[in-house]
């Protein structure tokens, strides 16, 4: 059986999720940079 953290996500996951997280959290900084540019 694989090794779960508290989270209940294998090392992987947690990775692979961490990737996906980064690339939604630049977006969302870079546009609301954008907006506050905007205003």
């Amino acid at each position: 059986m694989a090794e779960q953290s508290l989270s209940g996500l294998t090392e992987q996951q947690a990775k692979e999720f961490h990737e996906q997280f980064k690339v939604t959290y630049t977006a969302f900084v870079g546009l609301a940079a954008l907006a506050h540019l905007f205003v």
